[in-house]
């Protein structure tokens, strides 16, 4: 373990709510490792929509009994320098070894630091043949996806509507699904369609006006469920058959009718769910699972990220790239 010197490190973060311009390079003693955790020196962090509703304020009540800064960054890669001893022994994990993690930020900083402490039970080993910025790209939306299936456990066969199948999350649950023997049926852009069924979609509906009777026409009945990753909520609700099944993301808690359970679906639930993290690693090792990085930026340009995630219309996530000795 490498000696505990009394050190700063830099990272970018926000003392107050707002827009991407609030996000700035901040500061911060070096975290150090506790019984079961490890310290990842980061390479990589992926920029998600959760980054931005921490920035933004969304999640202030969540953080009203924190002190600013407020570090983003639910998914990381790098490599190990700081392991517990009792990590060592229990997981085979060594200092040097390359790795992924999910960042709870709650309570703790977020990934874009340059260095973030981990319950050694939120990482899992690189990836084989992925560089640093396309393993920091899927980890956290693949374990949402991997959520939001287990949630609604729907036996093979059954029909899945994919809302925002095109986006990060959707198209892990699609892939996922796939490979789990549903039938699916994505609803997404136009511009996804060929990429969509080539992952796995069975039927593809596009977006847009009338979404709830357009599946309907090729669904007659209803589908078992909805995986509602573009967050339609009552708009997508009539396309599930009576006693069926939504999982949504966020915040939504009216009741459908007709018997729908809703299942709310939070990640952070998830974060040391070691068996799932590592199996999503196979599963993308294995190619059942596509990393798809819409551009890597210095971390510096997080302000500049954060607005073209807002802005919309990314396919892959955004990737914060820090270099292997301090330059930010």
């Amino acid at each position: 373990m490498n000696a505990r010197q009394s050190s700063s490190m830099k990272a970018i973060g926000v003392r107050t709510y707002g827009g991407p311009e609030v996000l700035h390079a901040v500061e911060l003693p070096e975290p150090h490792t506790g019984p079961g955790e490890v310290r990842v020196r980061v390479r990589a962090a992926g920029v998600n929509p959760a980054d931005a509703m921490l920035r933004d304020g969304s999640l202030a009540e969540w953080y009203r009994d924190s002190e600013p800064p407020f570090i983003p960054g639910m998914d990381v890669a790098g490599t190990l320098d700081e392991v517990a001893d009792d990590v060592r022994a229990a997981y085979g994990l060594s200092e040097g070894e390359p790795v992924i993690g999910v960042v709870d930020n709650h309570g703790r900083h977020g990934g874009y630091s340059e260095y973030v402490v981990l319950p050694a039970a939120s990482v899992t080993r690189r990836p084989v043949g992925t560089t640093f910025a396309e393993a920091a790209s899927f980890l956290m939306n693949a374990l949402t996806a991997r959520s939001i299936l287990d949630s609604l456990a729907l036996a093979p066969g059954s029909t899945l509507v994919v809302t925002g199948a095109g986006g990060a999350v959707g198209g892990y649950v699609v892939e996922l699904a796939a490979a789990e023997g549903l039938r699916v049926v994505a609803v997404a852009s136009a511009h996804d369609e060929e990429w969509l069924r080539s992952h796995g979609a069975d039927i593809f509906v596009a977006r847009g006006d009338g979404i709830a009777q357009r599946v309907l026409d090729v669904v007659p009945g209803g589908a078992d469920a909805v995986a509602d990753s573009a967050m339609l909520h009552d708009r997508i609700a009539p396309v599930i058959r009576d006693n069926g099944q939504i999982a949504v993301l966020r915040f939504w808690d009216a009741d459908p009718g007709r018997g729908i359970i809703v299942h709310p679906v939070n990640v952070r639930s998830r974060a040391t769910d070691e068996s799932a993290i590592t199996r999503l690693r196979e599963q993308v090792e294995s190619g059942e699972l596509t990393l798809r990085v819409a551009a890597v930026m210095p971390a510096g340009q997080a302000p500049e990220a954060h607005r073209l995630l807002e802005k919309g219309g990314l396919r892959g996530r955004l990737i914060l790239e820090f270099p292997p000795a301090a330059a930010m």
